[in-house]
């Protein structure tokens, strides 16, 4: 019997520390409304990215870390993060309420991560970029893309 109790105390004090752990790593802002979002993007001249992520992805977090982050927090860059299997709930281009898991699956995005570049009316202005690539040039293809969408949305 006191084992038992020391494994359930030990699995609560894991539990405990895995939460805090989470609650502390890099994220970036979880998408509400990309209607809403992709206004505010573009305001700022800014195409709206938008992350679908996984969790437990390493690839995820590789992107989202070394590069959406940052680009976020020193560049105002617009970006917010889907989740695949979420049954959270966002508003969609059309105003319409959907879980994530959902929009993703209406997206046909199939893969984690893919970043979305989305410009006025909901319309992916380039390529999309699925799957982790080759770390050494993962920037340089994001920072082309952006580029590229940048274009876009103002011309």
């Amino acid at each position: 019997m006191e084992l038992l109790r020391r494994r359930l105390l030990a699995a609560t004090v894991c539990a405990v520390l895995v939460e805090r752990v989470h609650a502390v790593l890099p994220q970036l802002p979880e998408a509400l409304s990309l209607l809403d979002e992709l206004h505010q993007a573009l305001a700022t001249g800014n195409p709206l990215l938008v992350m679908v992520s996984l969790e437990g992805c390493p690839f995820c977090r590789v992107a989202r870390e070394n590069y959406l982050i940052p680009m976020h927090d020193r560049q105002g860059l617009p970006v917010v993060q889907v989740d695949m299997r979420s049954k959270k709930l966002i508003k969609n281009f059309q105003g319409i309420m959907q879980t994530h898991d959902d929009w993703i699956r209406s997206m046909q995005v199939r893969v984690a991560p893919t970043i979305l570049f989305f410009g006025r009316g909901g319309v992916e202005l380039v390529e999309r970029m699925s799957g982790g690539y080759i770390p050494d040039f993962y920037g340089a293809y994001l920072d082309e893309r952006l580029r590229q969408a940048k274009v876009l949305v103002a011309s």
